[in-house]
């Protein structure tokens, strides 16, 4: 490697970061003792309820997002030019990282109640759960944590629109995620942008989630016109569950992933989402899923995730200042 391309080992020692085991080096807290006023906090999930063929292709995301900003960890309070201030603001809003939570492919309704009681946790504390997954199953009992709560729509961003039943007899895998979400009675609305290419749905899948309300904006609809059907689709004032699948990006940039498939949102177009999602109501979670780190190429997927998160918490804590 030459001295005009560093790696991030030397960028990390440029910075000062240390070796920071958080992300961003943020700091470390349990689910179920949340410090007093935390605002966000993070919940590593390796696996929910992997498909047998597959086993848990994911598991290793959680640590690779971490690793991807490590090396700026000593940055945090530096200006991010991605959203204009620093992340984490200069009025004290406080966003930890909680590890993660342990699951076993082997044991998905075991994995599954351990994951709703750990957001639950979150959620009782007054603090956003921002989820990193782990494979599209995760997202379920996440969702299920909010049993009771008032009403949400689900902003999912993905390629695919995870509509089965059931797949081969299992109807809480990564095929399923919105098809269970719909029969959530605290879920309201479901927004699913960025679909494209061909995934597991059936046309029956679809024609049902039409028939339930669910509104549908094309990744080549946003190409097109940007991202602002989606917005409209979303109610003004409502509670917002944003669960992302990386495989909503375009493998240009998120190469890691099971399916590729061309024509991906952009960059942009993601945090476009996030923030206007976040101006049009209320974040009350995200859930990040689907990255393979065995599949990305040099770390590229694993840091636009990494990016994209930082955006999230950066939503997140705008938000709570503006509702002080």
């Amino acid at each position: 490697m030459s001295e005009d391309a560093p790696g991030n080992s030397t960028i990390g020692a440029m910075f000062g970061a240390g070796n920071a085991e958080t992300f961003m080096g943020l700091p470390k807290a349990s689910p179920y003792s949340l410090p007093k006023g935390t605002g966000a906090a993070i919940l590593g999930v390796p696996s929910a309820t992997p498909y047998p063929e597959v086993g848990a292709y994911c598991a290793a995301a959680p640590a690779a997002v971490r690793a991807a900003l490590a090396d700026y960890a000593a940055n945090i309070e530096h200006p991010d030019f991605d959203h204009g201030e620093p992340m984490l603001g200069l009025t004290g809003f406080s966003a930890v990282d909680c590890g993660d939570i342990k699951t076993d492919p082997q044991e998905p309704a075991t994995s599954r109640a351990a994951i709703r009681a750990a957001t639950r946790a979150v959620r009782k504390a007054g603090t956003v759960p921002l989820v990193i997954g782990g494979d599209d199953s995760v997202p379920i009992p996440v969702l299920a944590a909010y049993a009771g709560e008032d009403p949400m729509t689900i902003l999912q961003i993905d390629a695919h629109i995870d509509w089965r039943d059931s797949v081969r007899g299992e109807s809480f895998g990564l095929s399923s995620t919105m098809r269970r979400a719909s029969e959530m009675e605290h879920v309201t609305g479901i927004v699913q942008a960025g679909q494209r290419a061909i995934g597991s749905a059936r046309t029956a899948d679809w024609l049902e989630a039409r028939r339930w309300g669910t509104k549908f904006v094309s990744a080549r609809t946003i190409h097109r016109e940007g991202v602002g059907a989606a917005i409209d689709a979303l109610p003004e004032g409502g509670n917002i569950f944003i669960s992302l699948d990386v495989d909503a990006f375009d493998p240009s940039i998120v190469p890691g992933v099971i399916g590729r498939a061309p024509g991906g949102l952009t960059y942009w177009h993601v945090i476009d989402l996030i923030e206007k999602a976040a101006a049009k109501g209320t974040i009350v979670g995200f859930a990040m899923v689907e990255l393979m780190p065995r599949r990305d190429v040099d770390g590229l997927g694993a840091l636009v995730a990494a990016r994209t998160l930082c955006n999230v918490i950066a939503a997140v804590r705008r938000q709570a200042e503006s509702a002080v």
